[in-house]
């Protein structure tokens, strides 16, 4: 009868085995879809960080060009500013000197 009991034994502790490794492959079968589900999303992840990194090197580009030509234009304008500074004191002179020659005109008669 020792036989036969630890044999029953066996039976139950065998089917407690077999049902917690069928627990255990379902834990499995579901950490195994998360982590898949966690490696998507991360390809995911890496793909929108490089469109940004691309998006950002677009950007930074741009603003160099963007940068270079405002200096571009800002040295035009300087230019275009002290020319018309030039002909405006050119301009004063002028205006000076003919209103000082009818002053002359009349001082001399």
């Amino acid at each position: 009868m020792g036989i036969l009991k630890t044999f029953k034994q066996d039976d139950g502790s065998d089917l407690a085995i077999r049902r917690r490794n069928e627990e255990l492959e379902k834990e499995l079968q579901a950490s195994r879809e998360r982590e898949q589900v966690m490696r998507q999303q991360l390809q995911r992840a890496c793909e929108r960080l490089k469109v940004a990194e691309e998006a950002e090197e677009r950007l930074s580009s741009q603003l160099g060009e963007l940068e270079a030509e405002a200096l571009t234009q800002a040295r035009d304008y300087h230019h275009q500013i002290a020319a018309l500074m030039n002909q405006l004191s050119q301009a004063q002179k002028l205006l000076q000197i003919r209103l000082q020659q009818p002053q002359l005109q009349s001082a001399s008669v």
